[in-house]
Formats: C-alpha cells, sequence, structure tokens
C-alpha cells in the first residue's frame, strides 16, 4: 500500500456548532495530498484507534474516548469527505485511498502496538492498513462491518444500483440523504438519536459541495469487490492478534449471518452482543465501553 507524503498543518479552529461540552477535545489536522485530515489525539498509553464508517466521523466515538483516554491514547480520524476533515470534490474515496490516509496519519504519530477499533466502511478502511502492517496490530475489535464481496446480497445491489443512478446522486448530494435518512434507518431506537446528536452528523454535510464523501465511499460498496476480497485472504496475517466482535442484535445492514461469517474469519475472537441498532456507540455506549475497558485489561501487555 503506497503512501503518499502527509505533513502536519495549522489547526483551524473548531466550527461554531461543534458542542465542545460533549467532544472536548482539541483539533489536528494532518495535510495529504488530497486536503486536511482531521483527527482526535487524547491520553498517553498504549494506542487504541477509532476509525468509523459512513456517515459518521470521530464523534460517534466521543464518549469512548473520553472514557478511556485517562489511561490509553485515544486516536480518532475524520476520513477526507467527513466530519472536520477537508471534503475534496475530485478525489476517488476507495476504501484504499482511505486505508493509504490512515497509514500516513499514523505513520506520523508513529504509533505501534495498535488496538484498531473498527465500524462500518471503517472495517475494510481499517483492516486494509491492518494486513498490510501486521506487525504495527495489537488487538482488534470489529464492530458491524463486513470484509468481502458483497455483490451477492440483495441489499447491497439495490443500494449500489441507486448509488449509480440519477436518482442516488440527487438524494445524497441535494437532500444529504445518507445523515438525514439512512442514519436514523441504522437505529433500533430512534430516540437515541435526539435532534442535538443528529445535528453534528447532518452539520459537516451543511452544504451540496461537501456531500461528496457518504455518495462516493457509498459507490464502492460492491464496486470495491476484489479489493475487498484481497483484505480477506490477508486477514489470517492477524491470527495471532487477541481480537472481539462487538455486534449489535438488531442491525437493518448487518445480520447474525454476518456475525457468523467474522466469526469464522476470526475463530480466535470472543464475541459481545448487544441489544441495539448499527450505530453502537450512540445506542449502547455503556456497554460498548465497559467491553472495550474489560479487553484492553484482560489482553494487557505483561508487567514482568
Amino acid at each position: 500500500m503506497e503512501t503518499p507524503t502527509a505533513t502536519p498543518v495549522a489547526q483551524p479552529a473548531a466550527p461554531a456548532w461543534l458542542d465542545t461540552a460533549e467532544y472536548p477535545f482539541a483539533t489536528h489536522y494532518l495535510q495529504t495530498p488530497a486536503g486536511r485530515l482531521h483527527y482526535v489525539d487524547e491520553g498517553q498509553g498504549e494506542a487504541v484507534v477509532f476509525v468509523h464508517g459512513t456517515p459518521t466521523w470521530s464523534w460517534l466515538f466521543r464518549q469512548q474516548i473520553k472514557a478511556l483516554r485517562q489511561h490509553y491514547r485515544c486516536i480518532a480520524p475524520d476520513h477526507l469527505g467527513f466530519g472536520l476533515s477537508d471534503k475534496p470534490t475530485d478525489w476517488d474515496y476507495h476504501p484504499a485511498s482511505h486505508a493509504a490516509n490512515l497509514g500516513q496519519l499514523l505513520d506520523h504519530l508513529q504509533l505501534t502496538q495498535i488496538t484498531l477499533v473498527v465500524h462500518d466502511f471503517g472495517g475494510p478502511i481499517g483492516l486494509g492498513f491492518a494486513t498490510q502492517y501486521p506487525k504495527r496490530i495489537r488487538r482488534v475489535v470489529v464492530l458491524n462491518t463486513w470484509l468481502w464481496d458483497t455483490g451477492a446480497e440483495p441489499q447491497a445491489r439495490q443500494a449500489d444500483w441507486l448509488l449509480h443512478s440519477w436518482l442516488g446522486r440527487w438524494l445524497y448530494l441535494g437532500l444529504n440523504f445518507s445523515a438525514r435518512v439512512l442514519l436514523k434507518k441504522g437505529f433500533a431506537d430512534a430516540r437515541q438519536l435526539t435532534p442535538a446528536i443528529h445535528r453534528h452528523y447532518l452539520q459537516p454535510f451543511a452544504h451540496r459541495s461537501q456531500r461528496m464523501g457518504p455518495w462516493r465511499l457509498g459507490q464502492w460498496l460492491v464496486r470495491a469487490a476484489d479489493w475487498y476480497a484481497a483484505r480477506r485472504q490477508e486477514l489470517p496475517r492477524l491470527a495471532s492478534k487477541p481480537a472481539l466482535l462487538i455486534w449489535a442484535t438488531h442491525d437493518p445492514f448487518f445480520n447474525q449471518q454476518h456475525l457468523g461469517r467474522w466469526q469464522t474469519l476470526l475463530p480466535q475472537a470472543r464475541t459481545v452482543q448487544l441489544n441495539c441498532g448499527h450505530f453502537i456507540p450512540e445506542e449502547n455506549s455503556a456497554e460498548l465501553t465497559q467491553a472495550l475497558r474489560s479487553f484492553l485489561a484482560e489482553m494487557a501487555p505483561s508487567s514482568s
């Protein structure tokens, strides 16, 4: 995986719409060839890297970062096109390109012995990095995601048709469909998506020109099949790493068959099932945090 040169840049002020009491983190940026990549870097100790999907950003993991930063160094990037990162209109948004950006950031921060936490599109992006550099990975935590060809799945084929149609372009770019509609659909209990929380997923895409990320990344759900398959073939490189599957049981996008597939792909993994929808850190933050804390503690390096 190529890792183009990236450099640190001046830190812009947080946007006025950001609730800094709920998200009390310093802003950090890295200049990549395609734009500025925003990331959270909080705490000290072993590195825990949170990798989000679509249409989310590091805001999704804010409760876990606040809870764990007392004992761990918590890193959470916003992919280009998402959150507080730049939103280029002429970039390919391929998962491989996002994985390369993640590699640039982790190189810049000189991180090794990483605990990688991945969700949604963050699965192929984060594991795309991990399978290339397994020696830098200490543990893997997988939340409702995939790493295989989705072309045989009817729901994915429907999404692929929509995303490559004029209707999909209008919905995603004109109406902010991903953050406005699909995000809400992912919740088993929509009451958990309060207006204040939802606003923080809508505001990064306030203008049409800012909505390329969810649309273009979504277009690779099916059509990056060869890349997903190649990364899946490389998963045995992580066979020696402690792994944890944290699975939402009421996810409209990923079901128990997907969980079973992960249990086959990561046979060393322990499984924790949570009674919530797709966006686990929002719907079941406390249990997720406890599962992460227990896993990190149990799999801590020996002090001898």
